[in-house]
């Protein structure tokens, strides 16, 4: 901060302190907050909707930042709370689409995994070697979906899931086998989801890209010091990562609807005149 500042004051010739700095930016998140509320209402109704989390600080306390995106929208939370409570907070009520997390993480990521656990005896070469085929056959047979006539395309699904089950209901006795199969069984209708649905990856990638700006600002700003400057954190970075997401010209749309507040029309104005969401 204090080298921009240098930069700035130089160039505009008059003395803007950090502290100036701060209240600018805590002036700028309640001018957009609307537009922040908007865009969390609008992702929830969204059909696809991708969820990642990082840690965070505030004043030092360890929390977490949350980034919930779709393909033209992002809204960041931080929050001191545990995991549930944002969650449940978020969604106030039940989420109608359909919400990719990392639980799996990358199904590349979990190939790589699986071929790492130390109990390897028993029948666990036979089931690690299955699941991998599995899961490799899922990902291939997405990647040729466009190519494939509708009832071939059908039929393989039919196919993987089919062998999904198999798998799961198969007797296993090796130790890490049954703890795997366990997660399998309790999220079996969400493992294949992307086979089915176009709009659905086998990854969370999105989410994990939305979420990389936010940890190499962590890593330079060591997060917040105060809640206040937590949730303004959160709003702005919101908008800019959206407006980015929508190719829109960042600083000319912000600047429009500053000017627009600054002509009387309040903040609600400014979300009547300068449209965010579509």
């Amino acid at each position: 901060m204090a080298k921009g500042l240098q930069i700035f004051n130089a160039r505009f010739f008059f003395k803007l302190t950090p502290g100036g700095l701060t209240q600018l930016w805590h002036r700028l998140a309640l001018t957009l907050e609307p537009w922040y509320k908007e865009i969390g209402e609008t992702i929830k109704r969204s059909g696809v909707l991708h969820a990642d989390e990082t840690g965070w600080r505030i004043n030092g306390k360890t929390c977490r930042l949350w980034a919930f995106a779709t393909q033209n929208a992002t809204y960041f939370v931080i929050d001191r709370s545990l995991a549930r409570r944002v969650v449940l907070r978020f969604f106030k009520k039940a989420f109608a689409g359909i919400l990719v997390t990392d639980f799996w993480g990358a199904y590349n990521a979990v190939l790589k995994k699986v071929a790492k656990y130390k109990d390897k005896s028993g029948d666990w070469p036979t089931f690690a070697k299955l699941l991998k085929r599995i899961l490799r056959d899922a990902m291939r047979l997405c990647g040729k979906r466009s190519s494939l006539v509708t009832p071939d395309c059908e039929r393989l699904c039919v196919t993987v899931e089919r062998r999904m089950t198999r798998l799961i209901e198969s007797p296993w006795k090796n130790t890490e086998a049954l703890r795997l199969i366990k997660r399998l069984r309790r999220h079996r209708d969400e493992l294949l989801v992307f086979l089915t649905n176009p709009d659905v990856p086998f990854d969370n990638n999105h989410a994990e890209r939305t979420i990389r700006n936010a940890v190499v600002m962590r890593k330079n700003s060591y997060s917040n010091r105060s809640v206040a400057g937590a949730e303004t954190q959160a709003i702005l970075m919101s908008i800019f990562q959206t407006l980015k997401q929508r190719n829109t010209r960042v600083t000319a749309v912000i600047v429009a609807s500053l000017r627009t507040a600054r002509s009387g029309e309040g903040r609600d104005g400014a979300n009547e005149r300068v449209r965010f969401v579509s």
